[in-house]
């Protein structure tokens, strides 16, 4: 499975028009401006999270909206080491949809190659509903997480509200780890 951005918008567009929804309404249901909104439905790249946020507004898969596909696995899916559906989020970062067979997630863990930064740069921030955890697989993250900075490294983990603004970057070398995003009220 893959996607493509401009059918990514296609797909979003065309399931608000069939649930009779106003884009104005899905900006509201997704905390986001009108303008945003109205930008992602003419195809400006969303991160993975406004991805899975849209799709439970719209009350479906996360990789059926993503790809048009929609899983058939209920009761238990496998994925081979570096076989996860890619999701293209920021550049250099690399993620991977760990459970995209699987239908109905309450989850979406994703695992996540972080490019070396330099650490010169400001943390560029996002927040969406719900909480996050991501445990340090490899390398070394630096992470923000509504002010507060820590550092990570392999083995150690971080979960937290992921309403708050938060980003992160790797340090010293790439740094893996996975993410498991989980549903839920800010």
């Amino acid at each position: 499975m893959n996607y493509n951005i401009a059918e990514l918008a296609e797909r979003i567009r065309g399931l608000r028009e069939d649930l009779e929804y106003t884009p104005e309404y899905v900006a509201e249901k997704l905390n986001i401006s009108i303008d945003e909104y109205n930008e992602i439905e003419k195809g400006k790249d969303i991160s993975i999270t406004l991805i899975n946020s849209i799709a439970d507004c719209f009350g479906i898969d996360f990789v059926t909206l993503l790809t048009g596909d929609t899983p058939k696995l209920k009761n238990y899916s496998v994925v081979r080491n570096g076989k996860g559906l890619p999701v293209n989020r920021r550049s250099g970062f690399d993620y991977q949809d760990m459970a995209y067979l699987f239908n109905g997630k309450n989850i979406l863990p994703v695992m996540v190659t972080a490019p070396e930064n330099d650490d010169t740069q400001p943390i560029a921030l996002s927040s969406h509903d719900g909480h996050e955890f991501d445990l340090i697989l490899e390398g070394t993250l630096k992470i923000t997480v509504d002010g507060h900075i820590e550092i990570l490294q392999k083995g150690d983990a971080i979960y937290y509200n992921s309403a708050k603004p938060h980003g992160m970057v790797a340090l010293h070398g790439e740094c893996k780890f996975l993410a498991v995003l989980c549903k839920g009220d800010k």
